[in-house]
């Protein structure tokens, strides 16, 4: 039995369609299980609750092999580690007293940074606070998600920019969802591994937000400029659209750490990159949603 956690998130629910499609057994655990497709719905197990309640956890994980593992943001939170390890710690209990045996887990890149990293140091506690259950680990390490634009689309389209608190010239690791979640069906219908690991997943791109916008606009047609927001700005933009101070905090110490070249090392030593190009994606997924 493979167990899905967050299953209507935009990882979960490409791995959930991809392990179904492929006729593996999968139970999904979903706080309101009316936002599960109706194919997940008829063809996967379901356990009602949310992925941070022990009693829940306990009857998700029951008989379990495998499991993704996904912290949901929390835009609200006060405290981003509080945030995190509230999850994960009753996951690890579960996972240790139901005998799981592999844990597929979605984080960051640049575990070996270290300064403070906004929202990806909690990862890093997550990712430790899982190995120590003894259980089979792959940490799938993640730089910038593409999809991050598309929260963007309508700026994109009326205003012809999009904003982030980014260095403009400074390179970022890219990656797309599609192939975070090809990466983790695989592991988890790959019954053979064991011990602990980080697996990069990282796209062939080497683009600075300012190549992005590039690329965006041969994308679209049209001229689409980067703009780069200063941080006490940027961080006022956010908490006024319902961030807590910590959360908005997170996410301009994750830009610098960003800027710093946290993601720099994984990017440069690996062999073997992702499939889906930053120019491909802004074809087939940004352009339908800017002129949607």
């Amino acid at each position: 039995m493979i167990v899905i956690t967050a299953p209507t998130g935009q990882i979960g629910r490409q791995v959930v369609d991809t392990l179904l499609d492929s006729g593996r057994p999968v139970r999904v655990v979903a706080r309101d299980p009316g936002r599960l497709a109706p194919k997940v719905r008829d063809q996967a197990e379901v356990v009602r609750g949310s992925h941070s309640d022990p009693e829940v956890l306990t009857e998700a994980f029951d008989g379990a092999d495998s499991v993704l593992w996904l912290v949901p943001p929390d835009p609200g939170a006060t405290d981003i580690e509080a945030h995190y390890l509230g999850f994960t710690r009753p996951a690890c209990d579960a996972v240790k007293a139901n005998g799981v045996k592999r844990v597929v887990g979605v984080t960051s890149l640049g575990r070996g940074y270290r300064r403070h990293a906004g929202q990806l140091s909690p990862a890093f506690a997550m990712d430790a606070m899982i190995e120590s259950t003894g259980a089979g680990y792959r940490a799938l390490a993640m730089p910038y998600f593409m999809e991050n634009l598309l929260h963007q689309a309508g700026t994109i389209r009326d205003e012809g920019i999009f904003v982030m608190p980014n260095t403009a010239d400074r390179t970022l690791a890219l990656v797309a969802t599609r192939d975070i979640a090809a990466a983790a069906a695989r592991l988890l219908a790959d019954g053979s591994w064991d011990g602990q690991d980080t697996v990069p997943v990282i796209s062939p791109d080497a683009l600075s937000p300012r190549g992005m916008a590039q690329v965006v606009s041969e994308a679209l047609g049209r001229p689409v400029q980067y703009q780069q927001a200063g941080h006490d700005a940027y961080r006022a933009t956010m908490t006024r659209y319902g961030m807590s101070e910590a959360w908005a905090q997170g996410l301009v110490d994750m830009a610098v750490a960003q800027s710093n070249g946290i993601y720099d090392p994984e990017q440069q030593a690996l062999a073997t990159p992702a499939p889906t190009t930053f120019r491909q994606w802004c074809q087939e997924v940004l352009r339908p949603a800017v002129l949607a």
